[in-house]
């Protein structure tokens, strides 16, 4: 391949250096901050072999390139902007300025979160192989795996044990996260993760029995009386605390002489901090987080198939936006009080839309006489079943039309399935045909019914549409 050309193609296609602001790449696309995208000559861009899709999410305009191919494309960019190497967290922070307030506030959830997610992701497969050792009826009639081989026993209590942990003290990775996001010090999140979660407390999964048997501890000074209550698997708490945490220390800074610095910021950061927390924050924020969990239990108990249709028809298009991101948050605190909440329904929609999206692409690979466009639906439409979805949705199906039309329906009346049958996840992880093993178990077998469902009706309209499209064409 000829990079500088094909490099140089590419920056007259998005309007020239002058109109790129900041620019980087991750594996597969080329991430670019441009001041206006209105001079973007997409059709240019759409005639070029080495670009296999486009879409601007986020203030940032990205071009799918593939791996392997986008550094070397890069390389040459950069040399011709004059911008240099940037990193894709200099890219992200560019884009920012261009978003609205909402946008900005979901991609605050987002920096926040997905850095935990690994951990989130590794607590709760683990949860799901447990589940599948001590899950009756499953495998054997009547009996798990662990009462039919006792030897396994200790097996299982030790793979539940690595599953909570993350679970347990996620205030100290949402801590640590969250105080780095807010311009804080993550280690002092870190702290006050730990302190939320500290032994001495009375644990936060207690809390609902302790008040109503009146055995709820106190610290009393002075007369005046401080819950000793813990927070283990909560959210909403810890987020407020982080941001209030990182505000005090970032003020203590611009106040504190520099000798006296490294002393007295954390210490007051800490204490200051940890007060508030006890006092107002976490019982505020514990109710809150309470009644957003209810809701969200109740919105899902009172629509049934047919919110979670509506959902499923929705997600792609929320895909589009870059709102997803804000659902990590949610199926965080649907995951960390699994016992009250029975799992996140959020899981099994997106995994529906998912395969929809690879059934829909694999549909245009048969229909397409288009060598371009089979070259690029072949690996993306794989690619949408193991949940990868990017390469499918914005390299062929939003740019044909049908085939994303064909992938909503199929993945609404998925949707719909599985919440007839309370599909839920009992853990994160890669939403489509590998996710069969973040299911909560005796709702496997709709899972996967519910994906056959979803690449089935994605398929067989996509075709159809494809067909019509293709005979008013001719």
């Amino acid at each position: 391949m000829n990079y500088p050309q094909n490099a140089k193609e590419i920056l007259e296609a998005i309007g020239g250096k002058e109109n790129v602001s900041a620019a980087a790449h991750c594996a597969t696309r080329l991430r670019l901050v441009l001041h206006d995208e209105g001079k973007v000559d997409q059709a240019k861009l759409d005639e070029m072999d080495l670009v296999k899709g486009t879409f601007s999410t986020g203030g940032q305009y990205q071009i799918i390139l593939g791996s392997g191919i986008v550094n070397n494309v890069y390389k040459e960019l950069s040399k011709l902007t004059g911008l240099g190497e940037m990193s894709t967290k200099d890219v992200s922070s560019a884009g920012s300025k261009k978003m609205n307030p909402l946008q900005r506030f979901v991609k605050m959830l987002s920096d926040i979160f997905v850095p935990i997610i690994p951990a989130i992701v590794a607590g709760g497969l683990l949860m799901g192989i447990n589940n599948l050792l001590t899950a009756q009826d499953l495998f054997i009639d009547g009996i798990s795996l662990v009462e039919a081989n006792p030897g396994m026993v200790d097996l299982a209590a030790l793979i539940n044990t690595f599953a909570n942990a993350a679970f347990v003290f996620l205030p100290i990775l949402i801590g640590f996260s969250a105080t780095q996001r807010f311009g804080g010090n993550p280690y002092l999140g870190a702290t006050l993760g730990m302190l939320m979660v500290h032994p001495d407390l009375l644990n936060g999964w207690g809390y609902g029995a302790a008040l109503t048997n009146g055995e709820i501890p106190y610290w009393n000074i002075f007369g005046y009386e401080i819950a000793k209550i813990g927070y283990q698997g909560t959210v909403l708490p810890v987020l407020v605390a982080s941001f209030i945490l990182a505000k005090i220390e970032t003020n203590l800074r611009k106040i504190t002489p520099s000798s006296l610095d490294n002393l007295l910021t954390p210490l007051l950061s800490i204490f200051i901090t940890g007060l508030l927390t006890f006092t107002l924050v976490g019982p505020i924020t514990r109710t809150a987080g309470n009644l957003l969990s209810d809701g969200l239990i109740w919105l899902y108990d009172s629509t049934g198939f047919i919110g979670a249709t509506l959902f499923g028809l929705a997600y792609a298009p929320i895909v589009i936006t870059g709102m997803h991101h804000s659902f990590i948050a949610v199926e965080t605190l649907l995951l960390a009080d699994i016992a009250k909440t029975g799992g996140s329904f959020i899981f099994p929609v997106a995994a529906m839309s998912n395969v929809a999206q690879g059934a829909a692409t694999l549909a245009v690979l048969l229909i397409t006489r288009d060598a371009k466009v089979k070259g690029v639906a072949s690996a993306a439409g794989i690619s949408a079943l193991l949940g990868i979805t990017e390469p499918a949705m914005f390299g062929v199906n939003l740019k044909l039309r049908y085939p994303f039309i064909g992938a909503i329906v199929g993945a609404a009346v998925a949707s719909g399935f599985t919440a007839l049958f309370h599909v839920k996840a009992v853990a994160l992880g890669a939403a489509g045909l590998p996710g069969v093993i973040s299911i909560k178990p005796g709702t496997i077998t709709f899972y996967v019914i519910g994906m056959v469902i979803s690449c089935a009706v994605a398929f067989i309209v996509t075709y159809i549409l494809g067909k019509r499209a293709a005979k008013k064409q001719a």
